[in-house]
């Protein structure tokens, strides 16, 4: 009975909540969530400009209501231990502001979708050479606030390497801009790397301005078979030391049958430029891999760059990013006894782990991997969990030294003050 009373006050709580911020935005503005949203958030809002915005952090700020920022809700969902009280979608702000194709400059709100703004760039032959999964769902203010990034970071960076200038709405209701257009960085912090990768935990972005490049001439993609992993990062490496190449994949065994070797490491190569470039890099290519070499070109180079951009191991209990030296990463994975795909220049691979029994197994397994990937000088963040590992499962985040942890705890409080954006969703329970 107890748990029944519980359900009804939360639920008019939130029935409570939710008319309150209809009568400060509208109707039709306030909505219940949907599908994956359903386990991260209670009642969602959409603004459809930053004052509105403001308003609502200030009322969250003097109410003491938790919220965040949402996009497609597919982080949320798969890191937030209970829902948090609102959600603030921007899915009404996804305007490109601003676009110079001479300077390759663009400015976009930040409800905006990847997909959405390269579909506008690639009509002067440029893009914003990101690219995390499912970049239809990924809208650019989640590719911040997660940072976001996919196989082309060996070649093109990072987010916070394209990034040159941000809004976000933080404590007060207040509008902070850092880079870009207008310098006003606040208290000495270096806006755009501290909102990157901050998961919402210290304010909500409205608006991004990043540096674009324009797409290759040409691109090819070799891809290669191997017996075991050793043998494919060896192949790896080879290519590495020889050539500027896009990027570099070595995948684990579970995902050769997606590109027609199963029960084989696969390890992939993705070149460019013009057709003398490419050329050349086709025989070193060729050269390193040997006979096993398929090469693919054309239109079916962004087809099977997507594939592999979206690679997902389906119901896996848990997921994590490793990141150690790239002369580690084969022998770390190695000893996981997991399946992977590994960014193999650049030390990075997303770890899957299929199945485990229960929250205690779980922190048993992450704990093995922190410590492997610490004796490799590297860290593990897990990205991916299990509902039902949640509770009593391990941290999201590897536990950091106590003056980083000082540091962060103070640029978290000075912030957000009263503890409203996205609680509990950072390193330390932050």
């Amino acid at each position: 009975m107890s748990e029944v009373k519980a359900a009804s006050a939360s639920s008019n709580a939130s029935d409570k909540i939710a008319r309150d911020f209809e009568s400060l935005l509208g109707p039709g503005r306030v909505r219940q969530p949907r599908d994956r949203e359903a386990s991260a958030l209670g009642a969602v809002l959409e603004p459809e400009n930053k004052d509105e915005i403001c308003e609502i952090v200030r009322k969250c700020e003097a109410d003491l209501i938790p919220m965040v920022a949402v996009g497609a809700a597919r982080t949320l969902s798969q890191i937030r231990t209970r829902p948090v009280a609102l959600g603030v979608s921007l899915a009404r702000m996804r305007e490109v502001i601003a676009y110079e194709p001479e300077d390759m400059t663009v400015v976009a709100q930040a409800g905006l979708t990847l997909e959405e703004l390269n579909k506008r760039t690639g009509q002067r032959r440029q893009r914003l050479p990101l690219d995390p999964p499912r970049p239809d769902l990924t809208t650019l203010g989640a590719m911040v606030g997660a940072a976001k990034a996919g196989p082309l970071r060996l070649s093109e960076g990072r987010v916070r390497d394209l990034l040159i200038g941000l809004e976000f709405v933080g404590h007060g209701g207040r509008v902070a801009r850092g880079g870009g257009r207008v310098v006003k960085n606040v208290a000495g912090y270096d806006l755009m790397k501290l909102m990157t990768g901050s998961f919402g935990t210290l304010g909500i972005i409205t608006e991004t301005v990043f540096k674009i490049r324009p797409l290759p001439e040409i691109e090819e993609l070799a891809i290669a078979p191997f017996d075991a992993a050793e043998h494919a990062f060896k192949a790896a490496a080879a290519l590495h030391e020889r050539l500027p190449l896009l990027h570099l994949e070595v995948l684990s065994a579970a995902f050769g049958q997606q590109f027609g070797h199963p029960s084989s490491w696969i390890t992939m190569a993705a070149f460019a430029g013009n057709q003398a470039e490419v050329d050349y890099q086709r025989s070193v290519v060729a050269e390193e891999l040997g006979g096993k070499i398929a090469l693919i070109t054309g239109g079916r180079v962004a087809e099977t760059s997507a594939q592999l951009r979206d690679l997902e191991l389906e119901g896996a209990a848990i997921e994590a990013y490793l990141a150690v030296l790239p002369a580690q990463l084969g022998r770390c994975l190695a000893s996981f006894g997991a399946e992977y795909i590994a960014h193999a220049g650049c030390g990075v691979a997303r770890v899957f782990m299929p199945a485990v029994e229960g929250a205690s197994e779980a922190s048993r397994t992450v704990a093995s991997w922190r410590e492997k990937a610490h004796q490799a000088r590297g860290h593990l963040r897990v990205t991916v969990l299990a509902a039902q590992l949640r509770d009593g499962g391990p941290a999201f985040f590897d536990q950091v030294n106590e003056g980083a942890m000082r540091l962060m705890a103070r640029a978290k409080k000075s912030f957000d003050p009263a503890g409203i954006f996205n609680p509990g969703c950072f390193v330390g329970g932050l």
